[in-house]
């Protein structure tokens, strides 16, 4: 018989798995926090189950269990000092074994029903985990909420979607026949049984806890694998928060809930000796270059899928609507303070200036309409306030104070008095201009509200630069404005030889810096700055094997 929870949500993901295959919009999560689809109280609630977490101990009742440990200090200035229980690897890594044979039985179908059952209990949670993403990592409300909440449960079921589609192509068993001539045929019944590799880690990151962690935890999860989610150390609450809800579902299925663990750990080192462990057998990572490399060299016992720095770059050709160009640029610059790793890093314009609608503007002239266009755009100090959020980290503050000696400052980074957190640290973008032959400024991740306008000779010149930045440093989006076709074909072509997504002449309503689950692929896995795509096939295929056992029959 089908699992229950796989008949209850069968619709949900069929429509996801569909999705998939067509790559157009859909949802089942809406991202309006609307009280009219998440309840008349869901703010006020949200809000105050993460402010009972304040000052107290966060109990999971995992294994192993030592002491405890507050680690998060809040980029609004709110006093946290949540404590989260320490456990030890083994042990945690002991009972997620133990877990995974009762996760085995229930089945593909099972598996995959309870993983959207779970993140349809997240989305009911959207409130609480928003409040909780913004408070540890500084996002603005509404991208807290979004990309915190059901973009992120978009993301985790676009996994659960992609298993499901690769898993469901195995038949649980067939007769085998084969013709023997005269003779009886030779007769056997074959089943294969889809099994999860091993016990896989997820290593979080500190600007989105979970958009950036569920597609690896779901896809873990739905091929067989039990979970350990290491969070990072100063954005632990989503992650806890995530780990309760999905243990609840699971004792509630009387399943072991060890199956998924949280590991808040001190040292670097301590998330070595975890990620390096015999019984690991995949790692997600969002992070620094540095870590990323040092887990794919040495995880050797693991399939790494790791997502690492890069600099994002746009080119400007031409344009037929320069107004509206520099509006969706100075958004996609100041969206979180640019702490994203979408947003665009280097803005690349021939020498020699470009065309427009509003005639030739030269190569200064656009870096100076863009730094007004910023401006113009957070002038409004509550408009500011909600799309820059605040700085996350005290080194993301020193690369902004230390920008100026990269490249002549077109607009100097200011810092604005939230309305609400008076000691949040916001701050507007910088931006500065450097020629192409200026590498060391512009050609490394610096990561923050930090853009360089970077003059190239020509065009031409400027789609090469482009193509070589994404080859040799990677990026996760890059962008043009043109209004000619064979720059446009050009720069498609070159993006299929770097292996990175390409917007073009975004003017509107979607920036560079977004990405839609179901529709966009987020990362390739063809350059330095990801190995892997949320989602694809590869992205959850080799996390389980198929064995098989056969014998014969009459």
């Amino acid at each position: 018989m089908p699992h229950p929870l796989f008949e209850k949500h069968k619709a949900v993901l069929d429509a996801a798995v569909e999705a998939i295959h067509a790559r157009g919009f859909w949802t089942p999560f809406p991202e309006t926090p609307s009280p009219k689809v998440y309840g008349e109280t869901a703010h006020e609630d949200g809000k105050r189950a993460v402010e009972a977490c304040f000052g107290a101990d966060f109990v999971l009742d995992q294994p192993g269990q030592s002491g405890w440990v507050a680690t998060e200090r809040s980029p609004y200035g709110v006093e946290l000092g949540v404590r989260y229980p320490v456990c030890s690897t083994d042990a945690l890594i002991k009972a997620a074994q133990a877990a995974q044979p009762g996760w085995q039985k229930i089945g593909a179908e099972g598996r995959v029903g309870v993983c959207v059952e779970m993140l349809t209990r997240l989305n009911q949670r959207s409130f609480e985990l928003a409040h909780a993403v913004m408070l540890t990592t500084g996002q603005g409300w509404m991208m807290a909420f979004q990309a915190g909440g059901p973009h992120a449960q978009d993301r985790g079921l676009e996994a659960v979607a992609y298993a499901w589609d690769e898993m469901s192509r195995v038949p649980a068993e067939a007769i085998w026949e084969k013709p023997q001539g005269k003779n009886p045929p030779l007769k056997m019944k074959k089943h294969f049984e889809i099994v999860g590799r091993g016990v896989a880690l997820v290593v979080g990151c500190g600007t989105f806890p979970t958009w950036n962690t569920y597609p690896g935890l779901f896809a873990a999860l739905a091929t067989g694998n039990p979970v350990i989610v290491k969070p990072h150390s100063n954005a632990v609450l989503p992650a806890a928060i995530t780990v309760r809800i999905l243990r609840e579902v699971l004792t509630e299925q009387g399943l072991d809930a060890n199956l998924v663990s949280l590991a808040v750990v001190e040292k670097r080192t301590d998330t070595q000796a975890l990620a390096t462990h015999p019984a690991v057998k995949s790692i997600d990572f969002t992070g620094s270059n540095v870590f990323g490399q040092w887990l794919i060299d040495n995880a050797r016992q693991a399939q790494v899928y790791a997502e690492l720095a890069g600099v994002n770059n746009v080119v400007i050709e031409s344009t037929d609507a320069y107004k509206a160009m520099l509006r969706n640029l100075a958004f996609t610059l100041s969206l979180y303070s640019g702490q994203m790793c979408t947003t665009t890093q280097a803005i690349i314009v021939p020498a020699g200036g470009i065309e427009t609608d509003q005639g030739h503007k030269s190569f200064d002239e656009v870096a100076t309409d863009l730094a007004a266009a910023i401006d113009k755009f957070l002038s409004d100090v509550n408009v500011a306030a909600a799309v820059l959020g605040a700085i996350q980290s005290d080194a993301t503050l020193d690369r902004i104070d230390e920008a100026g000696q990269h490249g002549r400052v077109v607009l100097a980074s200011k810092k604005i008095a939230h309305p609400d957190f008076p000691q949040a640290e916001v701050r507007t973008p910088v931006l500065l201009t450097c020629d192409a032959a200026d590498e060391k400024s512009y050609m490394e991740e610096r990561f923050g509200p930090i853009a360089f306008v970077v003059k190239a000779a020509d065009a031409d010149a400027a789609l090469a630069l482009s193509e070589r930045i994404v080859s040799e440093h990677g990026a996760l989006t890059v962008g043009l404005y043109s209004t000619r076709t064979e720059v446009i074909d050009a720069m498609t072509e070159a993006t299929w030889r770097a292996g990175v997504a390409l917007s073009i002449n975004l003017t509107g309503g979607v920036f560079v810096n977004q990405s839609a689950a179901y529709s966009d692929y987020h990362g390739v896995g063809m350059n330095p700055a990801a190995n892997a795509s949320y989602a694809d096939s590869a992205f959850v295929a080799n996390r389980f094997r198929v064995v098989q056992r056969r014998y014969h029959v009459e």
